[in-house]
């Protein structure tokens, strides 16, 4: 909300968020291992201590306060809550112990309070990840780094322990379409090939003919193809070629795979492995589409990770939403038939991109509603705004935790972690928070 305080002085924004801290995604998806990308919280943090900025944490919008009570109280009201719910992959077995969405997973081992109680099974030697994307390429990351390696990031510590007992040792990422189609980036790649005490497995026949193809695609897509491409038919060097021999752990992509069925084992009672369909490319360029030959393969695996994609809910029944396409129907952001009503990152446009993404898509928001203001389309007139809001949750028996709260929290957290060499140990159960701030 940084650009429309410059863009207008007087402008007092309000931000309401379900979880009792702030950030997000930043603190609840990002990887622990990739702390830098957490550098965005201090502008966050900036933005905070602005007088004319207020966060107001442990306020469940649509339960605690409705959409409709807001914009009685406020000149404008975005929504930007992004995509909280995993696509379902609708097929059988999904439901067996063993299997579990790699949005679970992330929010487990970020400290995701309503995912702390997971306790995924790692005494299997291989998993499974259905999904081609960064939240799988972290997933398997993650389940292959040397925990000695995570132990001074800021995963939780019930997360580490899990993952110092793990057997898993061969991780397959599954997806129905080829190397041209995988939806990581080169970064995340890289990183994952270099991975220490774990190979690549690829297979030089999903590469046949790709050489040619790549000369067609757009920069960043041919040198991640490239790199794909050199990893799978180069042979490594004496140097990387003994790191290979050595390492005691491994993952793989398999391409032109749908999967079909989650394969109980002989006592019924838990996931064994992944009925997939042998898949053809058909159509060019953003229309190819994976289509079952009619041959089948079965992957014996005891842990099967679903990274699909995501979805958002609906939040109020007073805004209108595509459940089809699971996003609130706007233009350019302007909620479609409710004036001074706006929405923001995956809500807005569905859940694709990375951070940067969805900040240039915030200032996009922004500027309309800024536009909407200059041209007399929002209400004029005082508006009580957080007052009349507070007054609302209290009679609700709502505590509300504010920004300076969050800085205690974010203190005990820290403190918790130095004993350790841990940025921080992050608080999980939100009752404890609450606790914590007396409230």
């Amino acid at each position: 909300m940084e650009d429309k305080d410059r863009e207008h002085p007087q402008a007092h924004v309000d931000i309401y968020e379900k979880q009792p801290v702030p950030f997000g995604l930043v603190r609840f998806g990002v990887a622990p291992d990739h702390p830098e990308v957490k550098n965005v919280i201090n502008t966050f943090t900036q933005t905070a201590h602005s007088g004319r900025c207020a966060f107001w944490g442990n306020v469940e919008v649509g339960r605690d306060v409705t959409v409709p009570e807001l914009r009685e109280a406020y000149h404008a009201v975005v929504l930007s809550y992004g995509a909280e719910d995993h696509r379902a992959l609708e097929i059988p077995g999904e439901e067996l112990p063993g299997v579990c969405s790699a949005r679970a997973f992330v929010g487990w081992y970020n400290g995701l309070p309503e995912n702390r109680e997971l306790e995924p099974d790692l005494s299997c030697d291989t998993a499974v990840i259905l999904g081609q994307g960064n939240v799988a390429l972290d997933v398997a990351r993650i389940l292959l780094t040397p925990p000695e390696h995570l132990e001074r990031t800021d995963i939780t510590k019930a997360a580490l322990g899990v993952l110092r007992q793990s057997r898993v040792k061969t991780v397959w990422l599954v997806g129905r379409r080829g190397p041209l189609q995988v939806a990581f980036t080169i970064k995340e790649l890289r990183e994952m090939i270099q991975l220490p005490g774990a190979r690549p497995i690829l297979d030089p026949a999903d590469f046949l003919g790709l050489q040619d193809k790549i000369k067609e695609v757009p920069r960043p897509r041919k040198r991640l193809t490239e790199l794909l491409l050199r990893t799978a038919t180069e042979k490594p060097g004496p140097e990387e070629a003994a790191r290979r021999a050595s390492a005691s752990r491994a993952w793989g992509l398999r391409f032109f795979r749908s999967p079909q069925q989650v394969l109980p084992s002989p006592d019924g009672r838990r996931a064994a492995g992944v009925r997939l369909a042998v898949t053809r490319l058909e159509g060019v360029d953003e229309a190819t589409r994976a289509v079952p030959t009619g041959d089948m393969e079965d992957l014996p695996c005891g842990l099967v990770l679903s990274s699909v994609g995501y979805k958002s809910r609906p939040v109020d029944p007073s805004v209108p939403f595509d459940s089809k396409l699971g996003v609130i129907p706007n233009v350019e952001g302007r909620v479609m038939d409710v004036p001074g009503l706006y929405c923001s990152g995956w809500v807005k446009r569905g859940p694709t991109g990375v951070i940067a993404t969805t900040m240039t898509d915030s200032f996009l928001t922004g500027q309309m509603l800024l536009q909407d203001l200059k041209a007399g389309l929002l209400p004029s007139g005082p508006r009580p705004g957080y007052a009349a809001i507070q007054a609302l949750l209290s009679s609700r028996g709502v505590r509300p935790v504010s920004f300076s709260d969050w800085e205690k929290l974010d203190a005990e957290e820290v403190a918790r972690g130095q004993g350790t060499g841990k940025p921080r140990e992050k608080l999980v159960d939100p009752q404890e928070m609450l606790r914590l701030l007396g409230h």
